[in-house]
């Protein structure tokens, strides 16, 4: 299910871009391809159908995206007395370089 998710969230945000794309900010895009009056899908048309994408899409991606979170599998979870017993298994560090400590195995 939550690569379903992922899959239908990666196909909203291209449709996203491409519609925002679509538009331009001073009003000209694609509606001024359609400037004729008597056009069945005039400049103000493009305009709301372009304006009413975007929104529908951007309300789709943020309802995908809070879906996703409750969908992601519990199994990837690590748990905190499993990091520690990882940390009590790893061998102790060397001593400093410089430190006047004698080493394993070695007499002074």
């Amino acid at each position: 299910m939550a690569l379903f998710i992922t899959v239908l969230i990666i196909i909203t945000c291209v449709l996203l871009v491409i519609i925002v794309l679509i538009q331009n900010p001073k009003g000209g895009g694609l509606s001024s391809e359609f400037s004729s009056s008597n056009q069945y899908l005039g400049v103000r048309k493009t305009a709301d159908f372009l304006e009413k994408a975007t929104w529908t899409l951007a309300i789709v991606l943020l309802s995908l995206s809070l879906m996703s979170n409750f969908t992601q599998p519990d199994g990837e979870v690590i748990q905190e007395s499993v990091i520690q017993e990882q940390i009590d298994e790893m061998p102790a560090p060397p001593p400093p370089l410089g430190s006047s400590a004698p080493l394993p195995g070695t007499t002074k």
